[in-house]
């Protein structure tokens, strides 16, 4: 029987860190997400709750910051008398700061995953992409 050969280790370099955002440009996003979630999201999301709720249906749609990233995020409610939680939150796009007043655009898919279809947008352009791309409703 062949012998196995020893194992070697070796080094693995660091991640590069990423960059912090600075204040100005928090607040500037901060304002701007708010701003399309009253006006565009939560009409176009938050309907009435049905008369007989068979299904969970959405109740509110906010933003979150975590580090350097903004992430979007539904409430729903849980109609039925089973249910282990009255409601549950779900994130379904991130904001990452990349640096340079620049974010990458991300959505959750239904593996749990955030998959990258944006690098470098700047406010305005996912802004935009949140609002009309149909990969970023809850």
């Amino acid at each position: 029987m062949p012998k196995k050969k020893p194992m070697t280790w070796m080094v693995r370099p660091a991640r590069p860190k990423k960059p912090s955002i600075p204040e100005s440009v928090k607040a500037l996003v901060d304002a701007k997400a708010k701003k399309l979630v009253a006006t565009a999201l939560k009409p176009k999301f938050i309907q009435r709750p049905p008369r007989t709720p068979r299904f969970n249906y959405i109740i509110d749609v906010a933003v979150k910051w975590h580090g350097s990233s903004l992430y979007f995020i539904s409430t729903y409610a849980c109609p039925r008398t089973y249910a282990i939680s009255p409601t549950f939150e779900t994130k379904f796009a991130r904001m990452e700061y990349v640096g340079d007043g620049k974010f990458a655009l991300s959505f959750m898919r239904y593996t749990g995953q955030w998959v990258r279809l944006y690098d470098a947008l700047t406010v305005n352009e996912c802004m935009k992409a949140i609002k009309d791309d149909p990969w970023f409703q809850p």
